[in-house]
């Protein structure tokens, strides 16, 4: 097939679709997985979520007429085909770029994406919400199209709570809702809980996918009139019937009819089951099966290994549709700097052998977090509770009440899911919990869905928590440490995305005095005062400093609460300019922390603070976007040069 006669490059729009038949439709989505793994396979991206959506995407524009209906795409990184379908296609390859299509759905970028979100489980909510508003609105004669809804959720999404809530609250209200469920087993990594293994005994039981066919007027079929056969059965043989048909009998109980199991790849079945969902006027699900990495055989056929390596593409990583060469290495090999979730994870095994105490929690996201180390040294010590960060931090609360110290590893924007359990739960009760914050700053290619700018802000008010930043992977070993053995409430320790400092890591972790700074270079007149990663934009912007004649003094703070008042008030009487440096958002950081501590020892000083900006940042390699907000070395040396030859008088940070 030669690109000139794809049936794709004449779809630019949904409406495109509605005319062709189901083989025509079935090519397509062969088209879209295609275009898919040429793109995505040279610029990098999410990739195996996207190829097992191929053919529904096809199936459900080609029914709905887009935007009047809504289309919703939990996560989002399983939407890569639906941003094809919807005008988008020529612009694939500009995905996760700086100043390209987003990584997710997002309102701004299209009419086609009905709500914009990069966090899981959300999707059902959204779409109860967006039917009731259109339910009420016809009612009141507002100006609001009575648009059908549907929303794409993975088998994954479903340990979300939120989703959860969201079932229950449309089985009650009855809400004319079409929810497919995309069930492939994974999320990122498998799958975990009793939810996974439900629906792995409907997925993999091949008898359960055609088990209700034969009954006529029965729950999987949904003719109009919601069944009038199946109404006129008594209420035993509805029993009886619910009971054989057990795949669906959790939806039922809530009140949602159940169709499924559908094969998420068969673009005629799909259409089948989706016309006769949207036709029934009540909540309803559609149960697809489908295949992580569908069409590329790496993913499709290396198990749940292949499909955990393909979730990601990197770029250049497929040539020819297949897995590129390897590149033979030449001359001397380098020594690799290890990323901080690496350091962290090495150090959760060596803590946990040291400490019979510890252990580790993940929220689905043990790659991710490091935590995947610890499950393969000591799997006894590791726990994953799903895509359900509310729930990890009340497991944690339980552990640490009986003795154990748990440590939480979730990446900073998935931490805000779990705030009330923070204030609640932990601080509250003063536990001894340790959370570890992944992805802490600017994440890159993400974007502000996973951009972990706000914790220092939203944690620092909560009583009896301590809040920390290693400056380099040597003082991660050692805070981690510090933490676990602190029994004077939760303790939260923040560290960036990517490769750490390149420092040796001790043999041996050293306790830190909670509450301390460290003075790193003695200088005069103007202190940059570092929180995590600001410590080594601030190092570097000494040098830049010095270059011009001034002489700074740089310290690590290392704790934004409790701060070292002590020190603080040092610095500020012996400079004439004080600049906080952090990689968060300025409105309640660490930068206000110092601010606030001076104030109250009475100690006027002026104080530049350096930090992100009021808005959400775009999506982009961290390097841009540190350019954009003036998070760089050079952008901070001019700043403090320009602060020290004005006037005396306030200097505030933007």
């Amino acid at each position: 097939m030669t690109d000139t006669k794809r049936l794709l490059d004449a779809v630019n729009g949904p409406r495109d679709l509605h005319g062709l038949d189901d083989s025509q439709l079935q090519q397509v989505a062969q088209e879209v997985r295609e275009h898919i793994i040429d793109t995505v396979g040279e610029i990098g991206g999410h990739f195996g979520a996207n190829l097992g959506t191929c053919e529904i995407a096809v199936a459900i524009h080609s029914l709905l007429d887009s935007p009047r209906d809504k289309v919703l795409w939990d996560v989002g990184h399983q939407a890569y085909p639906h941003k094809i379908l919807t005008g988008r296609r020529d612009q694939l390859s500009t995905i996760r770029s700086y100043g390209g299509l987003s990584p997710f759905c997002s309102i701004e970028e299209s009419e086609h994406d009905a709500m914009g979100a990069g966090h899981a489980s959300t999707s059902i909510g959204y779409g109860v919400g967006m039917k009731e508003g259109m339910k009420r609105a016809q009612v009141e004669g507002l100006p609001v199209a009575d648009g059908r809804v549907v929303a794409v959720i993975g088998d994954g999404a479903m340990t979300g709570g939120v989703a959860f809530e969201a079932i229950h609250q449309a089985g009650g209200l009855g809400t004319p809702l079409v929810v497919v469920l995309n069930d492939n087993g994974m999320s990122i990594s498998p799958n975990v809980g009793a939810m996974s293994r439900y629906f792995n005994r409907i997925r993999l039981n091949p008898k359960l996918w055609h088990a209700r066919e034969g009954i006529e007027g029965g729950l999987s079929k949904l003719p109009a009139g919601i069944g009038a056969t199946f109404e006129r059965l008594g209420p035993h043989l509805k029993e009886s019937i619910k009971a054989f048909a057990a795949p669906g009998l959790w939806w039922e109980e809530l009140d949602w009819a159940y169709v499924g199991v559908v094969d998420g790849h068969d673009v005629h079945s799909l259409r089948a089951a989706l016309k006769e969902a949207l036709d029934a006027d009540r909540p309803v699900v559609v149960h697809c099966a489908t295949v992580k990495g569908k069409g590329f055989a790496p993913a499709e056929d290396g198990g749940l290994e292949g499909m955990e390596q393909w979730h990601a593409a990197k770029p250049n990583s497929i040539v020819d549709r297949a897995p590129a060469a390897k590149k033979v290495p030449t001359g001397p090999a380098p020594t690799p700097v290890p990323t901080w979730t690496e350091v962290f994870g090495h150090a959760m095994v060596d803590e946990c052998r040291r400490d019979p105490r510890v252990v580790g929690v993940t929220a689905a996201m043990n790659s991710g977090t490091g935590l995947n180390i610890l499950q393969e040294e000591m799997p006894e010590r590791y726990f994953d509770v799903g895509i359900a960060e509310q729930q990890a931090l009340l497991f944690a609360a339980g552990l640490s009440l009986e003795g154990t110290r748990p440590v939480v590893a979730i990446y900073s924007t998935f931490l805000q899911r779990g705030f009330d359990q923070i204030v609640h739960d932990l601080c509250l009760q003063s536990l001894p919990v340790v959370i570890a914050m992944d992805r802490a700053g600017l994440v890159g290619d993400d974007g502000p869905t996973h951009h972990g700018v706000f914790d220092i802000a939203y944690l620092r008010a909560l009583p009896n928590i301590t809040l920390m930043a290693p400056r380099d992977e040597a003082m991660l070993v050692n805070m981690l440490h510090t933490a676990i053995n602190h029994d004077g409430g939760p303790v939260g320790i923040r560290y960036p995305r990517g490769a750490a400092a390149g420092v040796t890591i001790p043999a041996q972790p050293e306790s830190i005095e909670i509450g301390t700074g460290e003075i790193l270079v003695q200088g005069e007149r103007v202190a940059l005062v570092g929180y995590g990663s600001g410590v080594e934009k601030s190092l570097a912007a000494a040098e830049i400093l010095r270059e011009g004649g001034l002489n700074p003094t740089v310290v690590d703070a290392r704790f934004a609460k409790p701060i070292d008042a002590g020190l603080m008030a040092q610095i500020a009487a012996e400079h004439d300019l004080v600049v906080t440096v952090e990689e968060g958002v300025l409105q309640g950081g660490f930068g206000s922390a110092v601010l606030e501590t001076l104030n109250d020892a009475g100690v006027v000083a002026r104080v530049l603070r350096v930090g992100l900006p009021d808005r959400f940042v775009t999506h982009g390699a961290p390097a841009l976007l540190h350019q954009e907000v003036g998070y760089t070395p050079e952008r901070i040396a001019e700043r403090v040069e320009a602060a020290v030859s004005e006037a005396r008088g306030s200097v505030a940070g933007s």
